[in-house]
């Protein structure tokens, strides 16, 4: 499959900056009311204007937040550039829907509804509540062999993607992933889009010792090497990316189409939305960065989606841990906005002028 441009008309929706000189003044206006010296929130009052700027509201309410975990299996993981063996990636997915797994536990904690999305984990999982089954194959293809996926694969993948967010009740949306391997596939997308060496965007992944990156660092050079041509966007995501990346993509973008406010997790949900940027620029306006990981590359990819992370816990789980241990601040953003007192409501006196 040829992807022409009228085909990427029809698969990338279009995204509106949120830009509203009028209204972030209003919003401004409404928090520097608040019974507080102004800017006394610090970052808390940049969120909030953000907030108010995406759902074009001077009072937000964040309403039925969603956790989207795209999970699915890497065909380069054969080649050793994972600690765990890809059976991982389907054992960690079952710990999740029983409610064992970090993701698990944090959005309970906040009353988050978690979906589990299958994209394409190489084992055929048993229907039930909060997994969804969007299989596009079982598994990549490996990448240092051939492109990871067919063109059509992707397309449908990043089209899955869109109709799985426009499923999803609510007006703010938390993105997580999981899968063996895709520390590898975040690395070589952010290698060949934001131009930079390999070498810069290659971690310890799941947890591999010095001798394992400099292997994971050399494979991964051979991939781009072998995908040389596959410059475009969705060229690179064919030939480089996973089917959670993939299905990532198409969510991030539909949910920048709706107007929902976004949590993005860690490395690979980044490096999702470093392609999803390329197709749509206006995009990062939609987007909070929950964090800054421990993964080698993350800080180099925060640089290049200008991105201002809200934590730094020393993170590398994934799994939209760092997006959910986030939320509280986000939510608390809105709530200050909304709920938080005016000097003429709460009949305090303001500061005096000069």
């Amino acid at each position: 499959m040829t992807l022409n441009p009228s085909h990427l008309r029809e698969l990338i929706p279009s995204v509106s900056a949120t830009a509203d000189g009028r209204l972030q003044h209003r919003l401004q206006q409404r928090l520097d009311r608040k019974t507080k010296p102004p800017g006394s929130l610090g970052r808390l009052e940049s969120l909030a204007v953000q907030i108010g700027l995406v759902l074009r509201d001077e009072s937000p309410q964040l309403l039925q937040p969603q956790m989207l975990v795209f999970a699915g299996d890497h065909g380069l993981a054969a080649q050793g550039v994972s600690a765990y063996p890809q059976d991982v990636t389907w054992q960690m997915v079952e710990n999740m829907l029983a409610g064992g797994a970090a993701v698990s536990v944090l959005t309970r904690q906040h009353g988050i509804t978690l979906t589990l999305v299958d994209a394409g984990i190489a084992r055929e999982l048993a229907p039930r509540p909060g997994l969804l089954q969007r299989k596009i194959g079982f598994g990549t293809q490996d990448a240092l062999q051939g492109p990871a996926m067919t063109m059509a694969q992707c397309v449908a993948a990043v089209a899955a993607g869109r109709a799985v967010l426009r499923e999803r009740p609510g007006n703010v949306v938390l993105f997580g992933e999981m899968g063996i391997g895709n520390t590898s596939s975040a690395a070589l997308l952010m290698a060949r889009l934001g131009h930079l060496p390999i070498a810069q965007c290659t971690g310890r992944g799941t947890g591999l010792d010095d001798a394992g990156v400099a292997r994971k660092t050399a494979v991964l050079e051979q991939v781009l090497q072998r995908h040389a041509q596959a410059s475009a966007p969705m060229e690179a995501l064919a030939a480089l990316g996973g089917f959670e990346i993939a299905m990532l993509v198409g969510a991030l973008l539909q949910a920048a189409h709706e107007r929902r406010l976004m949590v993005i997790d860690g490395f690979i949900v980044g490096a999702a939305l470093l392609v999803a940027q390329q197709l749509a620029p206006a995009i990062g306006d939609y987007c909070v960065f929950a964090h800054r990981g421990a993964e080698a590359g993350h800080a180099h990819l925060l640089r290049l989606l200008d991105g201002q992370p809200l934590l730094e816990l020393g993170l590398r789980l994934g799994e939209g841990s760092g997006a959910a241990l986030a939320w509280p601040l986000v939510d608390a953003a809105a709530r200050v906005l909304r709920e938080m007192a005016s000097f003429e409501s709460a009949g305090v006196s303001d500061r005096k002028g000069g």
